[in-house]
């Protein structure tokens, strides 16, 4: 790698990096400010109509982020019609969720996180990482202010309707991909596969990522799902790395161009992140968060589960570069089914220790398969590729012509 392109690779991580960690810590510490004005059950009862909205908008999204940045990162125009359907079917789910629910806040932004998960797909499919870090830096001030000032304006009630104002500016690259590319759905046929596989990987994803808010809400509570979306939101900050140099690594997987020293540091700055989690988080937690008494013992198990998240992302990247998500389908189904059976059964029996115990053990199963799994195809390889080079013994040949 030349001087000049290491120059831009630092500079492209570090307008990557900054603007998630700046932004990370904006929303951080709105969502920590609001723990300390809201008690835990109101808390959780924020979280599960945000997971609702969540939920929904990853059913909705058949043309997924990642998807449109191979995508763009290829030069294939397809992102136009991946808007399209994915807006219209984010359209119908915003009208399913205000039919059942009666709430207008949530129908809205479910197609806020649409809006924003088809952009940043297209900014980062299309490297333009300065733009990525003032439109990310732009949304993140808009939460802390717009959420705050809706929530001393409106109550509780305006926070959701301040999170979905807050993405409104990233509808600019939707316009602009509709305006400098036709709508051409014959892109679609011969991608079909990868798109429809992608889908189904993000849909198992978001069983994760928001089924489970959904199922403890009624199951096991408000107040244990409040202290475990504090847990949620310290575990963000924690795995921020791992998701910066995710964002960026992807782009070259799929360009061709892995970059693997990057992701060893990344698998060690893991380990050490996960060790201040479980030594040093417990000593500040309660000093901030007097009235979140179960989160302390969560986010202690919950640290340990930034080690296998941060291989599975790098697997992810190399997988989804190379167009092969059909295995990250078997990784999420594993995750997702370990989690949510694992949730009820440990958190009946043990309340947010197990719910935070399901969660390390979901993500390390994950882990294991894609690592297993890149393991064997690099063995096969390496036999296949002894076996061509090796002519096999003579006793070989007349078993052959035996048989």
């Amino acid at each position: 790698m030349t001087n000049s392109k290491k120059t831009n690779s630092l500079k492209s991580l570090s307008a990557i990096g900054i603007s998630d960690i700046i932004g990370t810590g904006i929303v951080a510490f709105f969502w920590f400010y609001l723990a300390t004005l809201l008690d835990v059950e109101t808390y959780g009862e924020l979280h599960y109509f945000i997971a609702i909205a969540g939920f929904a908008y990853v059913i909705s999204m058949i043309g997924t982020r990642d998807v449109i940045t191979v995508y763009v990162s290829k030069k294939i125009k397809i992102a136009p019609v991946l808007f399209l359907l994915s807006l219209s079917a984010g359209i119908v789910t915003a009208i399913v969720i205000f039919g059942i629910f009666y709430r207008i806040d949530a129908a809205f932004l479910v197609l806020a996180f649409i809006i924003n998960d088809l952009s940043i797909g297209y900014i980062l499919g299309r490297k333009m990482f300065d733009s990525y870090a003032k439109y990310i830096l732009t949304q993140k001030i808009l939460t802390l202010v717009l959420g705050l000032g809706f929530y001393y304006i409106f109550g509780v009630e305006g926070i959701i309707f301040a999170l979905a104002l807050s993405y409104i500016h990233f509808a600019i690259f939707i316009f602009r991909g509709f305006r400098k590319e036709k709508i051409d759905s014959s892109l679609l046929a011969s991608r079909s596969r990868f798109i429809i596989t992608n889908y189904s990987l993000n849909l198992f994803g978001g069983f994760r990522n928001h089924l489970d808010k959904i199922i403890i809400a009624p199951i096991l509570g408000l107040t244990l799902l409040g202290n475990y979306a504090l847990a949620l939101q310290i575990w963000a900050v924690l795995i921020l790395f791992s998701n910066i140099v995710f964002k960026y690594i992807l782009t070259h997987d799929a360009s061709g161009n892995p970059n693997k020293k990057l992701k060893l540091l990344t698998f060690f700055s893991s380990i050490a992140i996960a060790i201040f989690g479980i030594t040093i988080l417990p000593l500040i937690i309660p000093e901030f968060f007097p009235k979140y008494t179960g989160t302390v013992v969560a986010i202690q198990i919950m640290s340990i589960c930034v080690i296998p998240a941060t291989v599975g992302q790098i697997y992810t990247s190399k997988l989804l570069g190379a167009e092969k998500s059909r295995t990250l389908i078997f990784a999420r189904t594993i995750s997702a089914s370990s989690f949510l059976i694992a949730m009820l059964l440990l958190g009946l029996t043990y309340g947010i220790t197990g719910v935070a115990a399901a969660f390390v053990l979901s993500s390390t199963l994950q882990a294991a398969y894609l690592a297993i799994d890149d393991f064997l195809k690099k063995t096969k390889i390496i036999w296949s590729n002894w076996f061509i080079r090796t002519p096999p013994p003579d006793f070989v040949f007349c078993i052959i012509v035996i048989n």
